[in-house]
This record gives C-alpha cells, sequence and structure tokens, in this order.
C-alpha cells in the first residue's frame, strides 16, 4: 500500500513515526508538513509555511487556549471561524499557499497514494478543498487526531463528512467523538541513547515542557520548591533545548515529571513521557481515576495535584529499589503497546474493518 501522512506539523515527531513504521513494514510511506516543527524533530516533505507570530496572532491562540479551559465541551464541535478577519486570514493563506501544493503534487507524485492519513484532521486547504477531491477519485481518508485538535479547534466538517477511518492516541477524544478507534502510536526506542548505569550523587528529576500551560509547568516548580527544602535534590527543567540534548539530559535523570495540573482538558501522557520511560526513568503525569484504569497495565506514576505529586515524588526519592521497579515496567510497556509490530497490526485490523483495505 502506498500512505501518505499530512500533517500540520510533525507533532513530537510522531507522524514521522508512523511513517518509519508504515516502511518497516514494507508499505510505502511519505509524509509532509505544512510548518516545520520547532524542536527540530527529523522532517520528511516540509512544505515550510510560517506560522503567524505576531503579538495579536499569539494573543488570539492564547484566548483559545484560555476558552477551552472554561468551556470542555462534552463532544467535540465543528470548527467555525469566530468573525470576518478570522474567515480572510484563512482565505487568504489558502490562496498563498496554492502554488506551492501545486509544485509539490508534481514533484512528489502526491495523487499516487492510496490512503490519505490526515495527522490532525487538516487539508492542505481550510475547506478541504484536496480531501474532497481525494475521496471523489477513490482515495481512502483516516483522520487521526492528537489533542487540541479536537479540544480546542474542533472537527473539520468536510473532513469528518468523508473519514473512512478515525483514529487517536488519546484517551479524552473517545468521548470527544463517536466513532472513533484508540491506537497507540508507534516509537521505536532504538533512537533512544543509553542510559547511565551509574546513580548521580543527587538524585536528578527532570521535566521538559513545550508549553507551560499544557504540561502545568508553573505546579511543578511549586513543588520542586518544597521538595529541596527536605531533600538535596538536582531539578533540570529543559526548555529551547537541542532535541539530542534533551534525550542526553533525558538519559541521565533518576525521575521524570511529565504533566500534572496542566489546564487544557486532557490528561495522560504525551512523547516526552513516552521517551523516559522507554530509558527506564520513572516518570510521573497525571490521569483521571477512569483513564488510569483504563490503560493496560499502567506504568506511570499518578499524580494529579500538588498534594500527590509530592507525597509521591518523596517516597519515589527515598526508595531506589522502587525507583527501579517502575524504571524496568516502564521499557518493556513501551516495547509492548508503543513498539512497531503491536501498532502495525492494530491499524492494519483497524483498515480492514473499515473495508480500507
Amino acid at each position: 500500500m502506498k500512505i501518505l501522512h499530512i500533517a500540520p506539523q510533525n507533532y513530537a515527531g510522531v507522524p514521522y513515526d508512523f511513517m518509519q513504521m508504515h516502511n518497516h513494514y514494507g508499505d510505502f510511506s511519505r509524509l509532509i508538513t505544512l510548518h516545520k516543527n520547532p524542536i527540530n524533530f527529523p522532517e520528511d516533505i516540509c512544505l515550510d509555511f510560517p506560522l503567524p507570530n505576531f503579538s495579536l496572532a499569539k494573543k488570539w491562540r492564547r484566548k483559545k487556549v484560555e476558552g477551552q479551559e472554561i468551556e470542555k465541551p462534552q463532544k467535540a464541535q465543528y470548527f467555525r471561524t469566530k468573525n470576518i478577519f478570522e474567515k480572510e486570514y484563512f482565505y487568504l493563506s489558502d490562496m498563498l499557499r496554492k502554488t506551492k501544493i501545486e509544485e509539490a503534487f508534481k514533484q512528489y507524485s502526491l495523487d499516487d497514494f492510496d490512503i490519505i492519513h490526515y495527522d490532525g484532521g487538516l487539508d492542505f486547504f481550510r475547506d478541504s478543498r484536496q480531501a474532497l477531491k481525494w475521496k471523489t477519485g477513490g482515495k481512502r481518508i483516516v483522520c487521526c487526531y492528537y489533542g487540541s485538535d479536537l479540544r480546542i479547534r474542533g472537527l473539520i466538517k468536510e473532513m469528518d463528512e468523508i473519514s473512512d477511518l478515525n483514529i487517536t492516541s488519546e484517551f479524552d477524544h473517545l468521548a470527544l467523538r463517536d466513532n472513533i478507534k484508540y491506537l497507540f502510536y508507534p516509537y521505536n526506542t532504538s533512537e533512544l541513547p543509553k542510559r547511565k548505569e551509574t546513580s548521580n550523587e543527587k538524585i536528578r528529576i527532570v521535566h521538559s515542557p513545550t508549553n507551560r500551560i499544557y504540561k502545568g509547568t508553573e505546579l511543578i516548580l511549586r513543588v520542586v520548591e518544597r521538595i529541596k527544602k527536605e531533600r538535596d535534590i538536582e531539578f533540570l527543567l529543559l526548555e529551547g533545548v537541542e532535541r539530542n540534548e534533551v534525550l542526553a539530559r533525558k538519559s541521565q535523570a533518576d525521575i521524570c515529571i511529565d504533566q500534572v495540573g496542566g489546564k487544557m482538558g486532557g490528561t495522560g501522557y504525551g512523547k516526552a513521557g513516552l521517551e523516559t520511560l522507554g530509558m527506564g526513568v520513572p516518570t510521573f503525569t497525571n490521569m483521571s481515576d477512569e483513564y488510569a484504569k483504563w490503560l493496560p497495565e499502567n506504568p506511570f506514576i499518578v499524580a494529579n495535584d500538588e498534594k500527590s505529586l509530592f507525597e509521591k515524588l518523596m517516597e519515589l526519592i527515598d526508595n531506589e529499589g522502587l525507583r527501579k521497579i517502575f524504571g524496568d515496567k516502564g521499557i518493556e510497556w513501551v516495547k509492548k503497546y508503543h513498539g512497531f509490530e503491536n501498532v502495525n497490526s492494530t491499524l492494519y485490523d483497524y483498515y480492514k474493518n473499515a473495508g480500507i483495505v
């Protein structure tokens, strides 16, 4: 099969991992991204469209986040432009992109693919014109959702109506949209550096947020300051650091805090938590009781507020044996559930059930 992934960005490297998985098992796959990932995850075909970073654009995005904290809809809504300015922005953006997209179609023979994966549920154009054209021509359409695409933006109506299969790697999305399948995203731990075997003089705790609001960083910092008054620890806050350096520093850590108390409506774990689990670093995250019980063989240390994070951190800092138990469990869990073999097999079952293959 020829499988094309299209994503606004190579989110945490996940779309790229999907491409690698397909190719590993004998399919032919490419990934085309609209915007370059700012943390230098690998790219395949990147159109490198600019993202608006002027003050008004940042204020607009921040307002969307704040609105999500208040509303928290029970079901994902269809995306609608909020005003005439937003509508004009998307119209002009589509016009400016058109020529470069047409050139990419010719250069990379994008019409030759059989299955089109929209990672984020978003077409090249906001009105989904290319997806509609592909669907009319007999291509199979798959939408894969990762997080804020459903929680904040919502579904793109035209895309939702033609999708043959909807998948997600986010537990809360199962409640946000009907007829969506859960899929652990693929991850190959061979990219991870070997973890340092000897113990650190001080217990080293790492946190690597891409966005402080998403990850609850301010809460984490408050807890760390409390811990420092009672234990001699080292805390690494990795922001704006090159990816290879982040992985190297994580491999030297004793404990990782992925996210606790974030304000985006989602709980669980992302690529950052998966990396440390795969290196055998005990990893904290926040989860609802329902999610924690649902996640098979849950390898995470769950902390949902300041009190539980403080208490469980103290316990782990003082117990080397417990750190080893959680570390070993994490390594095996990542291989079992996020390994290419398991994810590819599950995805092909979804393809078959949806009549895609």
